[in-house]
């Protein structure tokens, strides 16, 4: 039987043309997109596409946005084999990641690609991520079962889990990875896909889509002269449900009484507080140093080897299906989806 792919295009570099009088970049139709790429007419997977009315520039990307994407895949849920949305470089990482946590027991590939170059130039690199992004869409073990049934990344030949992923680079071709998860697959003049690395639900199970969000969350980055008026000013903005805290190395902080007092207050006004370390590579490891170990026995919670953008979305998601922040913070300790190694 034909598969059936379902491509999304939000917005993003990839349909964009350059405007012969200011040089600036502006989206035009979608249409003109498909046109760009004859080579969509040799796929045997059957392609039908949903575009974003107007388009949207990854920059203006929110919760409502993320709300809006997961219902067009619920809703064509069981029509399609697997999606491909068209999405802006900027914030494609954090729209991975929510996506990741909003459709719950996902059996179907979701892969997310664009491109750094718009698709009518020359040297663009959104063909073959638009290509190579159909092809896993679409592929499928013998048994019928998709090959990669999670939300991804694609770009520049490697397929990545979207919850892992951090955009690296905004010139290069290869503008994301994975630090700290092994790629899914590599695309080269053969597709080799790495089964050991890639998650296999419960075929059986039916995708639950989830659609409250809370977006009371805070990314907070430490540095040498942080402040305390500054810190007592964001641990009291009204509303605020919790904070990602961007550390340093293995998630120490500077030994100030005062922060720790501070942290530990938040934490007991009901505060969630993740410890994100700054670097790219490694994991968070409160136990190492002493001044990691204040940070634990202050309320603050590890956020093992997750990216930031993964820990921001997933607090969204928590926030939205649970009031209590106990609830909140248990799950942050849990991998729901293949987003920390705990």
């Amino acid at each position: 039987m034909q598969s059936k792919v379902l491509l999304i295009y939000t917005g993003g570099t990839i349909g964009m043309n350059r405007n012969p009088l200011t040089g600036a970049l502006e989206p035009f139709d979608f249409e003109h997109l498909l046109n760009r790429v004859p080579e969509l007419e040799q796929f045997q997977t059957e392609i039908a596409t949903y575009q974003f009315d107007p388009p949207i520039d990854s920059s203006d990307m929110s919760p409502t946005l993320w709300v809006q994407l997961a219902h067009i895949i619920a809703e064509s849920y069981d029509k399609y084999d697997g999606f491909v949305v068209l999405h802006g470089t900027d914030t494609m990482s954090f729209s991975a990641s929510m996506l990741s946590f909003m459709l719950q027991d996902l059996t179907k590939p979701v892969i997310f690609t664009g491109s750094q170059l718009p698709i009518g130039m020359l040297r663009t690199d959104g063909k073959e991520n638009l290509i190579t992004s159909i092809e896993m869409a679409s592929a499928k073990h013998q048994d019928g079962t998709a090959m990669v049934p999670e939300v991804c990344v694609y770009f520049n030949g490697h397929l990545m889990r979207g919850n892992r992923t951090t955009k690296q680079s905004a010139d290069e071709f290869n503008a994301f990875e994975s630090f700290n998860y092994p790629h899914l697959a590599d695309a080269g003049v053969q597709i080799c896909y790495h089964d050991e690395f890639i998650h296999r639900p419960d075929f059986r199970k039916q995708m639950k889509p989830h659609f409250e969000l809370d977006p009371n969350v805070l990314i907070m980055s430490l540095f040498p002269g942080f402040r305390e008026d500054l810190m007592r000013y964001i641990i009291n903005t009204p509303g605020l449900r919790a904070i990602v805290m961007r550390t340093y190395g293995s998630g120490n902080a500077p030994q100030s009484p005062w922060l720790i007092s501070a942290l530990r207050e938040a934490y007991q006004r009901g505060k969630v507080i993740i410890n994100i370390s700054q670097c790219l590579q490694g994991r968070v490891e409160m136990g190492r140093y002493d001044t990691g170990y204040q940070l634990q026995e202050a309320g603050v919670i590890s956020g093992y080897d997750g990216t930031v953008e993964s820990a921001v979305t997933k607090l969204m998601y928590l926030q939205g299906k649970y009031k209590d922040s106990e609830q909140v913070r248990k799950f942050m300790r849990q991998s729901i989806c293949g987003e920390i190694t705990v």
